[in-house]
């Protein structure tokens, strides 16, 4: 398949094999509205604002419909394109603004044409031709008839296709539009390649050539007419290059002159499509010659530019080429791969032409592999598409269109010069009689083909009675052979009965053998989990005694100093008579000592409570936003002291199953520990999020942040004891026995709790609780 841009309107398609090829044209506007969507976002909303605040209906109204619709064309989206074209016509039909449902109908045509959806495609183009007929505008008439002169082509339907042509250059001649009369030139040449008259393509290439030769030798006509003239000459036969005076050995050259002259104009304007086609006529031609790395790298090269694009039908053709170049190699299974693949996309978008080439590649190659059924199965379906491309009725409707455009040009040409001799009339009816026999000539190729498929089925035939017969030699062999087993059997039996006897015993005596070693294996499973238990526990002792260890070892100094202080600060005010300045601030230093020992008292009572059997959770549904207030009311003064802030950003009704005062306790630690190693002015925040059937509850602030190590010793499953207790950013002090209280209350809560790392700075701790 091709895509090609002949001037500034018209883009081509083409489909081609070795043995034909079709080349047909479609609007540019299919190629800059699809091909090119990069309008930005900004641009559409604009528009959508714009419809929104444009509340009359009128044609401004119809105006901003229209550019919506063009806008989400070139972003691709189909469905939002159909919606605005559906608003588009309904208002332009109430407002009798016809030519912008005209122009609506023909866009989504091209929409739908560049998708390969040709029923849409269709449908759309005929609706645009009615309604451009009704407000008299026939130059986009003729060019949605040269439109679906394309869309024909590409199923392909060559009947309906010259139709159209012949309509579209009607009214182009009424209109003097010489340029887009040699569109149709183009299209109708590669019709006449398509049925194998190359002769009579060339004719209306050059035609062509001439009209799109005026705006230059970079433009897209010229291109597209390059590697149709090339194609021209690589697939004539040799009384068709002597009718146009050229040796069949100049062929080769000829072509490969063409397609360079095409491939050069194609990368000079960038043209993706053209580029690809070009690769791919000259990989047929370099397999020609034998040239095989040349060949697969321009097939690869084909394949590639295409798989990016919207393009399918280029596609299919694409994957056809490097199919059908694999399978004369001998390489099957890429061959079998792209030959499916290309089969897939043409029976996706109605391609009978790529369809029934693939079928036949792919019939070629499970016959070389002898797997006849698939092969004859294919072939069927070869003749199938065929047939349906080329029924009788249809050659002869092509062949009386073909006849009437070659008698009207013919009669125009009379018109203009008139030098109309009796000798070429006599040449006109030669070329029919030609026709006539190339009609005869198609139907001895289709008895061809049915006497070829006969043959395929006679072979398959063949081969089955050849199996058959082997299935009969075996099955006789076989049976000599049981005869003679039967007899060794007979005289087996004893001894086999004896083995089983054997087996029996051996069977009881391996099944007690197991049953014990099972008993044995499990009494040792069981003991070593005891054993690991009895050291679990054991482990756990030493923890609880290094913890009473250190509750002690607190108790006697921690609770001394506070107790020693309050006395000498007694006697003090006893004794004499102080400051008001010293006396305030060793009130401050003693209600420090009485703050630290209140908590330290309060850890250690309710510690020992839990590791008593009647301290058990209540546990119910709480508010935690409501209790975390509560304890950032209790410590506010503390943080105060420091300046730090403590946010509460758990939501509002945000509810877990809980310990009130557990949980309050817990938090109560936390924020502790939080304001006493925050530095003045930091912050410490609290927020709450749902992981499915548990609640999150993360406290994080922005202090000097746990050690690693501590973090591993805290995260830890064993931990049980008291950590070493160091001094806050204010030199304030701790028992070490508030984090164990957490861990422990949380446990008993059925949650979890973990610390960690603040990457921009301090430590969190993370609470996991049930809804």
């Amino acid at each position: 398949m091709k895509r090609y841009l002949v001037n500034a309107q018209f883009v081509s398609k083409a489909c081609f094999s070795k043995k034909g090829m079709l080349f047909l044209f479609f609007s540019f506007l299919c190629m800059a509205g699809f091909s090119q969507v990069s309008a930005p976002q900004k641009k559409l909303d604009s528009l959508l604002s714009l419809n929104q605040k444009n509340l009359k209906t009128d044609s401004t109204k119809i105006k901003i419909l229209t550019e919506v619709y063009r806008q989400y064309m070139r972003m691709k989206n189909v469905d939002k394109a159909e919606e605005y074209v559906d608003k588009t016509i309904l208002l332009s039909h109430e407002k009798n603004q016809k030519k912008f449902s005209a122009m609506a109908y023909y866009r989504r045509g091209l929409m739908y044409h560049g998708r390969s959806n040709y029923q849409k495609a269709e449908e759309n183009y005929h609706n645009a031709i009615a309604e451009f007929s009704s407000v008299g505008n026939l130059d986009m008439v003729a060019g949605t008839y040269l439109n679906l002169g394309a869309l024909y082509g590409s199923i392909p339907d060559y009947v309906k296709s010259l139709e159209v042509n012949q309509k579209a250059i009607a009214i182009y001649e009424k209109m003097g539009n010489e340029t887009d009369m040699a569109s149709c030139y183009t299209n109708i040449s590669t019709i006449y390649q398509s049925l194998g008259n190359q002769s009579q393509a060339l004719v209306y290439m050059n035609m062509a050539l001439k009209v799109f030769a005026k705006d230059g030798e970079n433009t897209r006509g010229v291109a597209v007419v390059y590697g149709l003239i090339g194609t021209n000459y690589f697939e004539a036969s040799d009384r068709e290059l002597m009718e146009v005076n050229v040796l069949p050995n100049q062929k080769i050259k000829l072509a490969l002159a063409y397609y360079n002259k095409s491939l050069r104009v194609s990368e000079a304007i960038g043209d993706i499509g053209l580029i690809a086609t070009v690769k791919r006529d000259l990989a047929d031609l370099y397999s020609s010659i034998g040239q095989k790395d040349a060949a697969l790298k321009s097939y690869q090269k084909s394949v590639e530019l295409n798989k990016s694009g919207d393009d399918k039908e280029a596609y299919a053709s694409s994957l056809y080429a490097l199919g059908n170049f694999y399978q004369k190699e001998n390489d099957f299974e890429n061959a079998i791969l792209l030959l499916n693949n290309s089969l897939k996309i043409a029976e996706e978008n109605r391609l009978l032409d790529i369809e029934k080439q693939s079928n036949l590649g792919l019939s070629t190659v499970y016959k070389k592999q002898k797997d006849y059924n698939k092969s004859l199965a294919y072939y069927r379906q070869y003749i199938a598409v065929r047939d349906k491309i080329f029924d009788q009725e249809k050659e002869k409707e092509i062949t009386r269109r073909q006849m009437q455009l070659d008698f009207g040009i013919k009669e125009r040409d009379y018109l203009l010069k008139q030098k109309l001799t009796e000798g070429e009339l006599k040449r006109q009816q030669q070329e029919l009689e030609l026709k006539r026999q190339q009609l005869v000539l198609s139907d001895k190729e289709k008895a061809l083909d049915l006497l070829t498929f006969q043959k395929a089925k006679a072979d398959l035939d063949i081969q089955r009675l050849a199996q058959d017969s082997k299935f009969a030699n075996a099955k006789f062999e076989a049976k000599l052979a049981a005869g003679i087993k039967d007899k060794q059997i007979s005289k087996q039996v004893q001894q086999i009965k004896f083995d089983e006897r054997v087996k029996l015993f051996l069977t009881i005596a391996t099944t007690l053998i197991l049953i014990i070693a099972v008993v044995i294996f499990f009494n040792q499973r069981k003991t070593t989990r005891l054993n690991i238990i009895i050291n679990n526990q054991k482990r756990e002792l030493e923890q609880l005694s290094k913890v009473k260890d250190r509750i002690f070892s607190v108790v006697s100094h921690d609770m001394r100093t506070p107790v020693n202080s309050l006395i000498s600060f007694m006697q003090l005010l006893e004794g004499t008579n102080i400051e008001q300045e010293k006396l305030n601030r060793y009130a401050v230093a003693l209600k420090n000592n009485l703050t630290y020992t209140s908590t330290m008292m309060e850890n250690l009572l309710n510690w020992a409570a839990s590791q008593m059997q009647g301290f058990n959770p209540y546990l119910e549904s709480l508010d935690i936003r409501e209790l975390i207030n509560e304890v950032i009311l209790s410590l506010q003064d503390n943080a105060n002291e420091k300046s730090l802030t403590i946010q509460n950003l758990v939501p509002a009704k945000t509810f877990c199953k809980a310990d009130s005062n557990m949980f309050m306790l817990v938090i109560r630690n936390i924020i502790s520990n939080a304001i006493k190693f925050t530095p003045n002015g930091g912050t410490i925040t609290t927020n709450a999020a749902h992981n499915g059937n548990v609640l999150e509850i993360k406290i994080s602030d922005t202090g000097i942040g746990l050690t690693p190590v501590q973090v591993e010793h805290f995260n830890k499953p064993g931990y049980l004891g008291a950590g070493i207790s160091t001094l806050g950013t204010n030199k304030e002090k701790g028992t070490g026995l508030g984090l164990l209280l957490c861990r422990t209350f949380i446990s008993m809560m059925d949650g979890k709790i973990s610390a960690d790392i603040n990457p921009t700075g301090g430590s969190y701790f993370k609470i996991i609780l049930k809804k």
